[in-house]
């Protein structure tokens, strides 16, 4: 399984860090976990098959996450030739065809009839969704951001990922994503905090001590933070697990239920 981690940052402008995304292959599945601005443009600038992208997951409706959902669509109508006829599973939180709807009434009609089927898959906390292949199971957990926001959990022969969407501090979603071979986790906000809807350096070392992922991938910093403080605050919370602040085109492996960093 190969990780490539297509958007590390927010909304903000930032040629390193653009919206969040992140793309999981193994097999013959393709997995985008959301599909922040530029999501597109970057699955070809990382030259991986987007034409063939199998499931499409959303982990909640800020901007900032699906901004590319959309596009992606469009592309996958009228860029792919001959014309797809394969699925895509496409899944996310409680709203999701009002969503979609939304985008058709504002965009047009390909973005609910893309010319290929669309299975759209609506799930909440403490729900999973098992590949119709057997290929990958995918687990829920509901995250105090928005409500119906969710942190997924992947897991597959190779290993398991982590994802914690946008989240405030939780007990329960450290223990949910327990032994993940691969943790991507958010880090918005500096200490001491305001806002309970999104993490610290504090409050994710809490909750990574609590997973105790064979890897953190830490992305999603707003200012004042920046990547370079970033390990040592976490490592001052005392999170003492390895760790990494990932850039756009950052890749991991996983295989025989080990993690290795190929690409920084």
């Amino acid at each position: 399984m190969r990780l490539t981690i297509l958007g590390s940052g927010t909304l903000l402008p930032d040629p390193l860090h653009q919206s969040p995304a992140h793309f999981l292959e193994f097999g013959d599945v393709r997995l985008l976990l959301d599909c922040g601005s530029g999501a597109l443009h970057r699955m070809a600038r990382e030259r991986l098959w987007w034409r063939g992208l199998s499931h499409l997951l959303v982990t909640h409706f800020h901007t900032d996450h699906v901004g590319d959902l959309a596009p992606i669509l469009f592309a996958l109508e009228h860029g792919v030739r001959p014309q797809r006829e394969e699925p895509l599973v496409l899944l996310g939180p409680r709203g999701l065809r009002e969503h979609l709807e939304a985008l058709g009434r504002a965009h047009g009609g390909y973005v609910t009839d893309p010319g290929f089927p669309v299975d759209v898959i609506e799930l909440a906390g403490g729900d999973q969704y098992a590949d119709a292949g057997g290929r990958f199971i995918l687990r829920t957990h509901g995250t105090p951001h928005t409500d119906v926001s969710l942190a997924v959990r992947v897991e597959t022969p190779s290993g398991a990922v982590g994802y914690t969407g946008d989240t405030g501090p939780s007990a329960a979603l450290g223990a949910f994503l327990t032994g993940v071979n691969v943790l991507i986790a958010e880090c918005s906000l500096a200490d001491p905090v305001a806002l309970d809807t999104h993490l610290s350096p504090r409050s994710l070392a809490e909750l990574a001590r609590a997973a105790a992922p064979e890897l953190l991938l830490v992305t999603h910093f707003y200012p004042p933070l920046r990547p370079h403080q970033l390990p040592e605050l976490i490592r001052r919370a005392g999170y003492e697990g390895t760790l990494f602040v990932a850039n756009d085109g950052t890749a991991v492996e996983v295989e025989d239920g080990r993690a290795r960093l190929i690409e920084g």
